[in-house]
């Protein structure tokens, strides 16, 4: 089970940290991501940690913005977004890939690799 958490209303420039909530699997096995889906727009990928070795994987558009992180003592992966932007505003869904192909999935942030999508946590970034 995933749940996301953490967002809401954020002027441009500012941060916030959205937070995923994960339960009844381990980790270490998985790939998590992050997805956003701004209003009449398509799902996109945001980005990904791959929980055996911890690397991650970003979008173009939020490279050396938003940073991807597990918890140490919880089940939990955060998504720190400084430097918001209006283009910024969306859904933000949080999803897992794998045991399988975890590492492929989360590498190339293909969206056809995640299950488990749990419910959206909303940030805007508007002044």
């Amino acid at each position: 089970q995933l749940q996301a958490s953490g967002g809401g209303l954020v002027q441009p420039g500012g941060s916030l940290r959205v937070s995923c909530a994960t339960s009844g699997f381990p980790l270490d096995r998985y790939g998590i991501g992050w997805f956003r889906q701004a209003p009449g727009k398509g799902r996109e990928a945001v980005s990904c940690i791959d929980g055996s070795n911890g690397r991650t994987y970003y979008t173009d558009s939020v490279k050396g913005r938003f940073t991807i992180s597990k918890g140490n003592a919880d089940n939990t992966v955060y998504m720190q977004m400084n430097s918001l932007k209006p283009e910024d505003t969306a859904v933000y869904f949080c999803a897992i890939a794998g045991p399988l192909l975890a590492n492929y999935y989360c590498s190339s942030l293909m969206s056809v690799g995640f299950t488990s999508w749990g419910q959206g946590t909303l940030v805007t970034v508007s002044s």
